[in-house]
């Protein structure tokens, strides 16, 4: 065995550690030694951060202490409960040096080689200077352990990292003070026994994609009776008030009314559904906020502090998110629905964004969700969505849907000033004359959507199947309904336009579609919020025709 299989072999994630000193020698020498790891890009994203204070080690021993309550939870085998307990961290304190081993996602707001496929490659650089480090240490002498049962969001806070900088994880380092008899801790513990060989499999075959294949044509659904329309009109009419006088909740209470085909309608389990992706037309700067932004919004609508989680929970809503195409790797306890087709799409400016399977597999991933949403007893379905860079996008489909010139569909997204305005008219024109395709639908889509934009799309279409209420929030959702639309123009029966938002295009779009919007609040969030806000609105409009009484019941002259 040669002497670098033995440091391979003896490596130990230490635990214990006794109080003697580390040299500087030595961890500058770990240091290098992680210097020399892979570096994705040559991106030099890793960054190292050394921790000698006992009062920020106790910090960090607490934050520890506290999420490992929670952690034991997540066990119900009590015999494994009782191991898990065995394993307090004392190292945190007793090991001399604390070093925190990070990388900078800053180096992604910039075309970096290696990670158009994942960006976390970036990360995985970083985990190879992690392990470079370890193995230095120990031919060196010494010992490493990787403490990752943190809340990493607090411990970011108490050690005031920025928000660009993502760690691994804590690490002890110093002298061991046990070999563990040459076993891994865990391991002498009886956690889990170790794999005597490696896990290695040859893949021989090529596995051939049974994706569905578009199916664009539509079976009309049962005609709603003229009978039951002049019911239902009858009651609202017969209510003591003049006729019209409250105004678009009399339109919108026959259009429920109708929609679920009874007079006494009702809205249950309401759900609004926020799809995220990337896209790749967002790395020409048509956006005022960096790519990572996508990814830190979603992470705000898993922790419930977004504007559509307040909204949500206001008004008594079902919020899911769905990962269609961000540009990250969530955990996968993470409280999301994967529908992820890539980490974003490719640039339209000179490229496809996506190809025709991956368009195939958002219109199939768009229709499971809101089929399994239906199935679940929801009538009613908000869209809502998230995405840097997708106002771009969704003003080119607009404008090669609608035949509307370009500046007439771009606008300012998220809040670019006027010299960025002209630079995103100028490439968003230039990507439209760069499209020599066909004059196809299905092209068309493949060629400039957004991952979030065609699931929405098919998501819509599939609530109109299900007879569910659909609720179009702002901008980029109208697109993807205009894309619906242009599948099945008998979608705008079950459709509600929310909101008419402050971005540009949407009122001209809303026009294109002879459609009236609900609320005008100069809204440009996104979210579905404008689906949120807007349902105590439709609710109203249930109320009045379930509970205000008629001219004859209330004795009431109507003239």
């Amino acid at each position: 065995m040669s002497y670098l299989d033995d440091i391979l072999k003896s490596r130990r994630d230490t635990r214990h550690f006794t109080n003697d000193e580390v040299p500087d020698e030595v961890i500058q020498n770990a240091l290098q030694a992680g210097h020399w790891a892979p570096s994705v890009g040559l991106t030099d994203a890793t960054k190292y951060y050394i921790i000698k204070s006992d009062e920020v080690k106790k910090a960090i021993k607490d934050l520890f202490l506290d999420y490992n309550k929670k952690a034991e939870l997540l066990t119900d085998d009590e015999e494994q409960k009782e191991r898990y307990k065995s394993l307090k961290l004392e190292a945190i304190e007793e090991a001399p040096i604390g070093m925190i081993i990070a990388y900078d996602r800053s180096v992604l707001n910039n075309f970096t080689i290696g990670t158009v496929g994942s960006n976390e490659a970036v990360k995985f650089s970083s985990v190879c200077a992690a392990q470079n480090i370890w193995l230095s240490l120990t031919e060196q002498g010494y010992g490493m352990g990787w403490v990752s049962i943190l809340n990493y969001y607090q411990f970011k806070k108490i050690i005031d990292l920025p928000e660009n900088i993502e760690p691994l994880g804590y690490f002890c380092i110093g002298k061991p003070a046990t070999n563990y008899n040459n076993q891994p801790m865990l391991q002498q513990l009886n956690w889990k026994q170790k794999s005597e060989t490696f896990d290695c499999i040859e893949i021989k075959t090529v596995n051939e994609s049974l994706i569905p294949k578009l199916d664009f044509d539509n079976k009309p659904k049962v005609e709603v009776k003229s009978s039951f329309k002049e019911a239902l009109q009858h009651k609202i009419d017969s209510k003591t008030k003049p006729i019209g006088a409250l105004g678009i909740l009399e339109k919108l209470a026959f259009q429920i009314g109708t929609v679920f085909q009874t007079l006494e309608p009702e809205i249950i389990k309401p759900n609004i559904v926020v799809f995220a992706a990337d896209h790749g037309i967002a790395n020409h700067g048509v956006s005022a906020y960096p790519q990572d932004v996508t990814r830190q919004m979603v992470g705000n609508f898993l922790e419930g502090g977004a504007a559509i989680n307040v909204f949500c929970k206001q008004n008594k809503i079902e919020l899911s998110i769905v990962d269609a195409g961000v540009n990250y790797d969530f955990p996968t306890n993470a409280n999301l629905i994967n529908a992820k087709i890539a980490k974003g799409t490719q640039s339209f400016l000179h490229a496809p964004a996506m190809s025709e399977t991956e368009l195939q597999l958002c219109f199939l991933k768009g229709s499971e969700i809101v089929d399994s949403i239906a199935k679940a007893g929801s009538n009613c379905i908000g869209f809502g969505e998230m995405g840097i860079g997708n106002t771009s996008t969704a003003s080119v489909l607009m404008s090669v849907l609608t035949g509307f010139s370009i500046e007439e569909c771009v606008g300012k997204g998220t809040g670019v000033d006027e010299e960025k305005l002209i630079q995103k008219q100028e490439i968003l024109k230039k990507a439209i004359e760069n499209y020599s395709g066909q004059a196809e639908l299905k092209v068309q889509l493949a060629y400039f959507g957004g991952f979030e934009i065609i699931q929405m799309a098919s998501g819509m279409l599939a609530a109109y199947k299900n007879n569910m209420l659909i609720l179009v929030d702002g901008f980029i959702c109208t697109v993807a309904f205009l894309i619906a639309y242009k599948i099945n123009p008998e979608i705008k029966k079950n459709a509600i336009f929310c909101h008419s938002s402050a971005e540009q295009a949407h009122q001209k779009l809303l026009d294109y579609l002879e459609a009236q919007s609900v609320l005008q609040l100069d809204l440009r969030l996104g979210e579905g919020t404008g689906c949120a806000i807007a349902l105590p609105i439709l609710q109203s409009a249930i109320a009045f025709l379930n509970k205000m009484a008629t001219f004859e019941n209330a004795g009431v002259s109507k003239k």
